[in-house]
């Protein structure tokens, strides 16, 4: 019990020890593979396209009404 309790701990507090990240490293985390969005082409289109339908929801930053005529 106490075994395993030390273990939990001692990972607990060692997740919190996280590598500092170098200036010449940040370009690996640049990546374009690390990007979500994987085409922006298209997900811009389906964004203006959640704008126009949600038009009157708000509260995404977008203007204009639910026309699609922004």
């Amino acid at each position: 019990m106490i075994r395993s309790l030390l273990l939990i701990t001692v990972v607990v507090l060692a997740s919190g020890c996280s590598p500092w990240v170098k200036p010449y490293e940040r370009e690996n985390l640049a990546d374009e593979i690390m990007d979500f969005n994987r085409d922006p082409i298209a997900s811009n289109y389906l964004h203006h396209v959640y704008e126009a339908r949600e038009g009157a929801r708000g509260a995404d930053g977008a203007s204009g009404g639910g026309c699609g005529c922004n």
